[in-house]
């Protein structure tokens, strides 16, 4: 069954799906740490990252922080579009603090083999 994109039982899916995905061979330029918040109709969503991967939350210790809305976040984390991502922050979309360049560089590089199947299962259980 289809879980609402960042609803509880969808974070719940997501993550079990993360821990059984086992090493993501995630390329250096996208293990940053950042805090993002996503601005949903139920209001922010704090999630923090970490080496490609994310987790509920903010990381306080994260000198990073970038917010968006949840149809862009949507398009990257559950569509696997980066280019909407690279698109969003071109036009605004996307508010970073900290280092822009960690940033900037962790939109230039492919996502692993591993990576892309994982964005498939979610893009599975997502409605």
């Amino acid at each position: 069954m289809r879980k609402a994109f960042l609803s509880d039982e969808w974070f719940t899916e997501v993550l079990k799906l993360i821990e059984a995905a086992g090493d993501l061979q995630i390329p250096d330029a996208m293990k940053i740490e950042v805090n993002v918040t996503i601005n949903a109709p139920q209001g922010p969503v704090p999630l923090s990252m970490k080496d490609g991967k994310f987790a509920r939350g903010h990381n306080p210790a994260y000198a990073t922080s970038l917010t968006l809305a949840d149809d862009v976040a949507r398009k990257i984390f559950v569509d696997g579009d980066a280019a909407a991502g690279v698109q969003a922050f071109l036009e605004g979309k996307i508010q970073v603090e900290g280092d822009l360049a960690k940033v900037v560089a962790m939109q230039t590089v492919e996502p692993s083999a591993q990576q892309l199947q994982l964005t498939r299962q979610i893009a599975a259980i997502t409605a």
